[in-house]
């Protein structure tokens, strides 16, 4: 068991490794994207499946709650939380579309989406990008593997450079507390 753990703590180090050499400047654009939303009124929306899903809330939670700095709550939405609209649209419209509609309803034309998706395809992710995209909307991608289909659709795609969705969402959720921190030293 002491091997595996090993095994894994080295296996996040060597990832770390690689994402501190090859993402600081996209990292870079993303707070600055993040806090610039943000000093101009609008709000920061998140969305993801899964572990994801749980990654988009933490980071939502980060903004409209603290941080670290004892700062004024900020309007981050996480899309994943509300289980009436989540399985209503499911339900009527797909389970593509739980996200979609939401930026359809929430969004304005200078707000910001951050999807998460460690392959980069997840349908529900990338229709909302889209759409958010379509709408005026800023979009930031947190991906892995190759960036998949939303490379297409985001202005920012920060791509993990990893295919194992664990060291991945690590990635994610480090990259997100950045972010957080950038955000709390402009307000």
């Amino acid at each position: 068991m002491k091997e595996m753990i090993q095994k894994e703590m080295l296996a996040h180090q060597e990832v770390i490794a690689k994402t501190i050499e090859m993402l600081q400047n996209q990292i870079y654009t993303a707070c600055i994207i993040a806090t610039e939303t943000l000093k101009n009124g609008h709000k920061v929306l998140v969305c993801g499946n899964g572990g994801s899903a749980a990654d988009a809330q933490h980071i939502a939670a980060e903004l409209s709650g603290r941080y670290k700095s004892d700062r004024r709550g900020l309007p981050g939405i996480a899309l994943t939380t509300d289980t009436s609209v989540l399985t209503a649209v499911g339900n009527d419209f797909g389970f593509e579309r739980i996200f979609d509609r939401q930026v359809e309803a929430l969004a304005n034309k200078g707000d910001l989406l951050i999807g998460l998706s460690t392959s980069g395809h997840s349908k529900n992710v990338v229709r909302a990008l889209s759409l958010a995209r379509h709408m005026g909307c800023k979009t930031i991608g947190l991906s892995g593997r190759d960036g998949g289909v939303m490379s297409e659709v985001c202005d920012l795609n920060i791509i993990v450079p990893s295919h194992d969705t664990p060291r991945i969402q690590e990635m994610h959720i480090m990259i997100g507390h950045i972010i957080c921190q950038a955000i709390d030293d402009s307000f």
